[in-house]
């Protein structure tokens, strides 16, 4: 699926480092801004402890994870709807994600150059902000622009009329929003009505990476980093996830045991990567089905809320094409069953038309013809 997560941050606050992290990837990371100019786009696997239980079910030979794609998108600075740094370039890019995430630096190291005299990650994020509703003002105002011309060509047509009218009201009440520099009412108002307008920037959904110092790992001490604390009170513990993104990324250079035992040396309840991919897989809207044999599992992704046809065409079209009928059981009847020859027994594996509903850990088999 073309869903995508962007990195997104001023220069020289861990967005390339932990890219790198997370997809195991090689593109530059050098410590001086703007050295990402290009967004990079790159896929990693979702975790999922499920599968290895499913391969011992089925006696299957591999296993296929879930993908996601992270984008590193260059860093902003302030002035960047104006076009400083490389700004609409930035921007654009920033609008082709599902998902922001806002990696904010917490740490201090005099090594690391920063764009700002302090270390702020509030600040940062304002400046960020600033720039996404800047730009979301501009494609306002040119839509306001367009439905006045539109709604001239559909005098006669009541309906078109009334849409347009909701529009612009709506868009009216962003206008004010953007004025006023209130985010959160801006993302308000785009969540909770029915009326289709251009996509914002500063609507999108969101999650925080609070990048601070390996110091801070130990015994949980980002805890009583302030910076961090700022974040929390802001935002809400859902929504900030804490990373020491050099870590991070160091482990990933060692071997899968190496980068266990340090691990497991660390007197820390944060759980690293595998925590920002399953908190961005989530917040995408996105769950889990498996396809199940000896030969492999595979996990796939779809959005929350598709029948069982729309999600089979992901396996292949045919399927969709020529969707007959579907068994489904879900991987925690068949975890409890024991085996799917117990689940059959006991009527855990049922047989599910086209306008059922996919639930997150269903296991199909699909009946088609073409």
């Amino acid at each position: 699926m073309a869903i995508k997560a962007g990195l997104v941050g001023l220069p020289n606050v861990g967005k390339s480092t932990l890219f790198n992290a997370l997809t195991q990837s090689s593109i530059p990371a050098e410590n001086y801004p703007f050295c990402t100019i290009d967004p990079h786009v790159a896929i990693t696997e979702v975790p999922d402890p499920r599968m290895e239980k499913l391969k011992n079910l089925y006696g299957s030979q591999k296993l296929i994870p879930a993908t996601m794609s992270f984008v590193d998108i260059a860093g902003l600075v302030k002035g960047a709807a104006s076009g400083e740094g490389l700004g609409n370039q930035f921007l654009s890019h920033i609008r082709e994600v599902d998902l922001i995430l806002h990696v904010l630096r917490c740490f201090d190291d005099p090594n690391i150059i920063h764009t700002a005299d302090n270390i702020d990650p509030i600040e940062d994020y304002d400046i960020i902000i600033a720039e996404l509703m800047l730009k979301d003002f501009d494609s306002v105002e040119k839509r306001m622009t367009k439905i006045g011309a539109l709604k001239k060509a559909v005098q006669n047509k009541p309906k078109e009329l009334v849409l347009l009218e909701k529009e612009l009201t709506l868009l009216e009440q962003v206008k004010i929003a953007i004025d006023e520099m209130d985010s959160e009412r801006i993302r308000s108002l785009i969540v909770n009505t029915d009326v289709e307008t251009i996509p914002l920037l500063s609507a999108k959904k969101f999650l925080i990476i609070a990048n601070i110092s390996e110091t801070d790992l130990e015994g949980d001490a980002f805890l009583e980093n302030d910076r961090y604390k700022a974040l929390i009170d802001k935002f809400g513990k859902d929504r900030v996830i804490p990373t020491c993104v050099k870590l991070e990324y160091e482990l990933t250079q060692l071997t899968p045991e190496e980068a266990e035992e340090i691990e497991g040396m660390l007197d820390t309840s944060i759980r690293g990567l595998g925590s920002i991919i399953r908190q961005t897989y989530h917040n995408l809207g996105l769950i889990t089905f498996f396809t199940c044999g000896p030969k492999e599992i595979h996990a796939w992704p779809i959005r929350t809320g598709m029948t069982i046809r729309k999600a089979s065409g992901e396996i292949h079209s045919d399927l969709e094409r020529g969707f007959i009928c579907s068994e489904v059981i879900n991987y925690k009847d068949l975890v409890e069953s024991g085996s799917l020859v117990q689940a059959k027994n006991i009527g855990k594996l049922r047989t599910e038309g086209q306008d059922y509903i996919v639930q997150d850990g269903d296991i199909i088999n699909v009946r088609f013809n073409v």
